[in-house]
């Protein structure tokens, strides 16, 4: 698959793709004799990783010390357990900060439909 049919399916741009690359955050990408890059199964799990945990708003220092120490081989597996469970947690803190938000809203838009039905009322 080129980069242009993954990008489509990931519903992220192609630059952003070359950039993941660039950094070192993807693994390089095997390329046709054209120099077209062609990704493999394998590829194409790191970019779904990838623009998961981004849409979730890791940043990308985390997901590049990930990548690295999967590149590092299984020493490294309880450290990459690690990240992903504190990351887990920051995640579990910004869904409860939400959570509060929307609460807040709820009540205010409550508020307002109160309001407003009342002044329809004032108007009958």
């Amino acid at each position: 698959m080129n980069i242009s049919a993954v990008a489509k399916e990931m519903s992220i741009s192609p630059s952003t793709i070359r950039y993941y690359e660039s950094i070192n955050l993807l693994p390089p990408i095997t390329r046709n004799e054209s120099g077209v890059r062609t990704f493999s199964e394998e590829d194409l799990k790191w970019v779904d990783f990838i623009a998961c945990m981004r849409s979730a708003g890791l940043p990308l220092e985390i997901l590049k010390r990930y990548a690295d120490l999967v590149r590092s081989g299984d020493e490294t597996l309880e450290e990459r357990k690690q990240i992903l469970i504190e990351e887990k947690e920051q995640l579990k803190k910004k869904k409860e900060e939400i959570e509060q938000v929307i609460n807040r809203l709820n009540y205010k838009i409550e508020d307002y439909e109160g309001k407003l039905l009342a002044k329809e009322q004032k108007m009958i």
